[in-house]
C-alpha cells in the first residue's frame, strides 16, 4: 500500500541527483518497511491454538524484522537530507505536516519496541494470541496510516510547487 514518488516534472529543478537519492532512499524505506509488515501479518495469520510458544516466536521474530525496518524508516526521515527534510527547506507553509510525520514515525517505532520487549518477556508464559493479534493489527494500520500520510504530503508538495498532477505527469505528454 506504498506509493512510489514520481519523477519530477521535466524541467522543474528537482531532477538533480541529491533529490532522485532522496526518492530513492524513501521508497526503499517504505518498501522494507511493508515486507516487513507482510512477514509480520503472515505471523499473525498462523495457527496458534496448541501451539502457542511455536507462534509467539515466529511473531516475534517477524517484529524483530519490523522493528529494524520503522526505525530505520524513521531515522532516514529525519535526517536533513531526507526528502521530509527537502520539503520542509523548500516549502515553509508544510513544516508542521512534516513535524507530525516524524513524531508520528518515533511514537511507532518506539510503540513497537515496547510490544516486542513485552514479547521477548512472555516467552515461556501463557500467550493471549487474541491480545497479541488485535494489539498488532493496530500497529500494522498506524503504519499504514503514517505511510499513507507521508504519501499524500509529498504530493501535495509537488503539486504545489510545479503546479502539475501527478497522474497527468505519469502519463507523459499527450499522443498529438
Amino acid at each position: 500500500m506504498t506509493a512510489t514518488t514520481p519523477e519530477p516534472a521535466a524541467g522543474s529543478g528537482a531532477g538533480s541527483g541529491a533529490h532522485q537519492r532522496r526518492v530513492a532512499q524513501r521508497n526503499t524505506d517504505q518498501h522494507r518497511t511493508l515486507a516487513a509488515m507482510q512477514q509480520l501479518e503472515t505471523a499473525l495469520g498462523a495457527a496458534a491454538p496448541r501451539r502457542e510458544q511455536a507462534w509467539l516466536t515466529e511473531v516475534r521474530r517477524a517484529l524483530a524484522v519490523l522493528a529494524e525496518a520503522a526505525s530505520d524508516e524513521a531515522d532516514n526521515a529525519a535526517r536533513p537530507d531526507s526528502l521530509l527534510s527537502d520539503v520542509s527547506r523548500t516549502q515553509p507553509w508544510l513544516r508542521n505536516r512534516v513535524r507530525g510525520l516524524r513524531i508520528g514515525y518515533g511514537r511507532l517505532r518506539d510503540g513497537i519496541a515496547a510490544l516486542g520487549s513485552e514479547l521477548d518477556s512472555q516467552a515461556g508464559d501463557a500467550v493471549d494470541f487474541t491480545d497479541i493479534r488485535q494489539r498488532l493489527s493496530r500497529v500494522l494500520a498506524g503504519l499504514r496510516h503514517q505511510q499513507a500520510r507521508e504519501s499524500d504530503l509529498i504530493y501535495e508538495a509537488y503539486y504545489d510547487a510545479f503546479r502539475t498532477d501527478l497522474a497527468r505527469d505519469a502519463a507523459g505528454p499527450p499522443d498529438r
